[in-house]
């Protein structure tokens, strides 16, 4: 099963965040990064600007900022809150490259 509508799902909910929460729109607007999504089988790219996600795609861009290894099942456990963000990092069922602050970043969107 496709993970590209649970993730698009996800994108709809940011963006309800942030056109409902100034504050937090606030924060995130200055942030500019390119996100992989590597899910084995399947591949996700999207851009992060002005706190709005745009070009989410089935493949990956060359040098993102941040790339997100895990499989299907650990991400729809993240979206479905049975899996916790630490825990999924803490155990290796998800992978960040990037900096450690963007992880941090990542974590608010689960």
């Amino acid at each position: 099963m496709s993970m590209e509508a649970s993730i698009q799902t996800l994108i709809d909910k940011f963006h309800r965040k942030m056109e409902n929460d100034e504050e937090a729109k606030k924060e995130v607007m200055p942030i500019k990064k390119t996100i992989n999504i590597d899910l084995g089988a399947e591949h996700y790219s999207l851009k992060l600007e002005n706190a709005h996600i745009d070009d989410f795609e089935p493949q990956m861009i060359d040098n993102a900022d941040i790339t997100i290894l895990t499989t299907p099942e650990s991400l729809q456990g993240l979206i479905d809150g049975t899996l916790r963000p630490m825990k999924a990092y803490v155990t290796k069922k998800i992978t960040v490259k990037g900096k450690i602050q963007d992880l941090l970043f990542l974590k608010k969107f689960f």
